[in-house]
């Protein structure tokens, strides 16, 4: 059966798909049973390697209190990160220049930055110009790296998720005497929501993932850095230790995307969108006209 968007396949079609899915899937087992017969040689997976994560006081005394840091810097970086970024997001959709043109060019020098130099940034400048205490600072770095750059990049999914939405939306809203702050806030914004939503959540997914860099570099005691500090106590290995942390950020991510899929579906039950999806890559296509639908302010 055919549709719009692909032809339905032959005979031979099916027969190389079957047989290109049995040599990927015995490809995938060799590489397993590689990887598994490698670490058992090298003595990595021997049960004394792996003991202290089923310890009580490892989890209680190092990897509890690193998760609880890296879902405090995360949690602080959306909170923070998504307002600013929906601020930036809608003012480069302006009609005045005066507001234009600084909310693109902080977006623009600032998601050009890696987030990892900000940091360093932020350790610097909290170290020379505040009062903040030693022990407080990489909290503070890693907070401002992270609002800095995904708050430049919530911005273009903010302003691509309301330029996907038809030019129709704000004629008529226009046309009945709403003014521009009205149709942003009453027209455009609710109907964008679920257009930008995959998007956000991919962001905030990054969020989390890249507390791991203020640990690595800043000192700061977040999940990776806890674990790498008991591995060194109890005896663990690394492999152990990145091994578990790797499911922990897996089931963290996991339940962030599952959640997100839920209320997406729950929105677009509710009719608030117009179908379309908004992705990453695609704020860098939308909207290069600088001015959005209606405009801003």
């Amino acid at each position: 059966m055919s549709s719009v968007l692909y032809d339905a396949q032959g005979p031979r079609a099916k027969r190389r798909n079957v047989i290109l899915t049995v040599v990927f899937l015995v490809a995938l087992a060799a590489l397993l049973w590689w990887v598994f017969g490698t670490l058992k040689d090298k003595g990595q997976l021997e049960w004394a390697l792996w003991e202290p994560f089923f310890h009580t006081e490892a989890w209680s005394t190092y990897i509890w209190p690193g998760l609880q840091n890296t879902l405090k810097a995360a949690a602080l970086a959306v909170i923070i990160a998504m307002p600013l970024g929906a601020v930036l997001g809608i003012a480069r959709l302006s009609d005045h220049a005066w507001v234009r043109a600084p909310a693109a060019i902080v977006v623009e020098f600032f998601r050009s930055i890696p987030v990892l130099v900000l940091m360093i940034f932020g350790l610097a400048l909290f170290a020379e110009y505040t009062n903040v205490s030693s022990d407080d600072r990489p909290l503070y770095a890693v907070v401002t790296g992270l609002v800095l750059y995904n708050a430049s990049v919530l911005a273009e999914i903010v302003r691509a998720g309301i330029l996907s939405l038809p030019k129709g939306q704000s004629e008529a809203a226009m046309a009945i005497g709403l003014r521009k702050g009205q149709l942003m806030r009453l027209i455009l914004l609710p109907q964008a929501v679920t257009a930008m939503l995959p998007a956000i959540v991919s962001q905030l997914v990054v969020i989390v993932k890249d507390t791991a860099l203020g640990g690595a570099v800043l000192t700061y005691s977040e999940l990776l850095s806890s674990a790498n500090t008991m591995s060194g106590y109890y005896g663990a290995n690394i492999i152990a230790s990145f091994t578990v942390v790797a499911l922990i950020f897996i089931a963290l991510n996991f339940a962030l995307t599952s959640f997100a899929g839920w209320l997406e579906r729950r929105l677009r039950r509710a009719k608030k969108s117009t179908g379309a999806v908004v992705g990453v890559n695609d704020a860098e296509v939308a909207g290069t006209t600088g001015t959005g639908p209606g405009g801003t302010v």
